[in-house]
């Protein structure tokens, strides 16, 4: 499974490159507000950082702005993932940016049929948001089994990327389940890191080290 950071952090994606185990990057609009800079110079610091799939939203809702704003940020770098909202003029433009060979990462997913259909439009990825769905008391990680089983059944090339990650238990399921990618923020990637055990044996280890006479 491919680990992508959730974030426009650009100190985060430094520290999570760092560990030598991240494949990509997702961003929105959300999450680019939040660093108070440029969202183009953001952008490109990331693409400076991450030879991967870095995931950049359109804010249009119309087909024809939309598409102008997929073409756009395509053209910055050939990592560029071009995030579509799942709505009708997003399916419409989806299927359009598909047949020009742009890369599209459907995003706002919540339930198996909207993925079907962005996958027959031609979804390079489909994002469906577990924690979102969790936070309504829906199992949002049943979805990501149901649209894996679609996929599956039909050989569909859409990679499912299980987004709106909040815990590892998010990331074990997603694993078990075969999604294709699972974006996480910074800090769950440090909770898949940590163990008490691992620092407690750790520091057992140092201390019957300074016991070894010299």
């Amino acid at each position: 499974m491919k680990l992508f950071i959730d974030t426009a952090d650009v100190t985060e994606i430094r520290e999570a490159a760092a560990l030598g185990v991240l494949d990509g990057v997702t961003t929105n609009p959300s999450l680019a507000a939040k660093t108070g800079r440029p969202f183009r110079e953001v952008l490109d610091e990331i693409l400076s950082l991450v030879d991967g799939p870095v995931s950049a939203e359109v804010v249009a809702t119309d087909y024809e702005p939309m598409l102008d704003e997929a073409r756009e940020l395509a053209a910055i770098h050939k990592n560029i993932v071009v995030k579509i909202p799942l709505i009708f003029n997003g399916i419409k433009a989806t299927k359009t940016l598909s047949d020009e060979g742009i890369k599209t990462n459907v995003t706002l997913c919540f339930s198996p049929m909207q993925a079907l259909l962005a996958a027959k439009a031609g979804a390079s990825y489909i994002s469906p948001f577990v924690g979102r769905l969790d936070d309504i008391s829906h199992d949002g990680m049943q979805l990501i089994e149901q649209i894996v089983e679609i996929y599956n059944n039909y050989d569909f090339s859409t990679e499912v990327l299980v987004a709106s990650v909040r815990n590892p238990i998010h990331m074990l399921q997603s694993a078990l389940m075969g999604a294709d990618v699972a974006t996480v923020p910074f800090k769950v990637i440090m909770q898949l890191l940590n163990h008490p055990l691992t620092d407690s044996g750790l520091k057992q280890f140092l201390a019957d080290w300074e016991k070894v006479p010299e």
